[in-house]
């Protein structure tokens, strides 16, 4: 398929994100990945997203640096404990402290301008509602209400040059069905990093929400997981 149409995609270099981007490329968008270094502990996903940002022959993969450990308030910016070991009653009790405070707003953000610079309406992101810990930034009512201040907020909208629409392929699916979607399209999964908490050498912790939920998936889509766990 010729590609005439083109999407940013929010690529942290985590599995959900990765299958976003290939779904995106699937449906004949040129792909422009953004990631950020925001201060996250687990910063190593950033090497993740860039070599899946090649393997996607993404058209520009930009970086862009917040640091929000100035502001803390989760344990995956913060001197605060990870939570390791948990069942799936203990994960959904509360939002988790692996919360980080509007930080898919902040993102979402930082997407909608450099859309509006580039001329692009399809902004994709991989939130999902289904299998995840809680976060009320991945919610379908929180990407409608973020698509519908997006319209209201930017000249390019404003001027009825750009219809801004949020892309969420990923929100009613499963880890399991996530998995096997982006194996069907060529995901390449041990680019992937999901840990929020991984060692000194980068290697997954096994124990955490995110490794938890994400060797539940591989599991009950009957795929090895290529990514090895402390």
């Amino acid at each position: 398929m010729e590609k005439t149409k083109k999407a940013i995609v929010l690529l942290s270099g985590g599995l959900d994100s990765a299958t976003t981007a290939a779904v995106a490329q699937a449906k004949g968008f040129d792909i422009f990945c953004l990631s950020f270094r925001y201060g996250q502990r687990h910063s190593v996903e950033l090497h993740s997203a860039r070599n899946l940002a090649a393997l996607f022959h993404a058209t520009e993969h930009l970086v862009i640096d917040i640091d929000l450990a100035k502001i803390g308030g989760s344990a995956l910016t913060d001197n605060i404990n990870v939570p390791k070991n948990r069942n799936e009653t203990e994960m959904r009790r509360e939002i988790p402290i692996t919360y980080v405070p509007a930080r898919n707003t902040i993102f979402l953000s930082y997407a909608l301008a450099w859309a509006e610079v580039l001329g692009i309406a399809d902004i994709f992101i991989g939130v999902n509602a289904i299998d995840y810990s809680g976060y009320p930034d991945c919610r379908p009512e929180y990407i409608i209400s973020f698509e519908r201040m997006a319209n209201l907020a930017t000249k390019a909208a404003i001027e009825n040059r750009l219809q801004i629409k949020l892309n969420t392929p990923l929100i009613e699916m499963t880890k399991a069905e996530i998995i096997i979607k982006g194996t069907e399209l060529g995901v390449d999964f041990s680019l992937t990093h999901s840990c929020y908490d991984p060692l000194q050498n980068g290697r997954a912790c096994g124990q955490c929400d995110s490794c938890l939920l994400r060797k539940e998936g591989f599991e009950k889509a009957g795929i090895k997981d290529p990514v090895a766990y402390s």
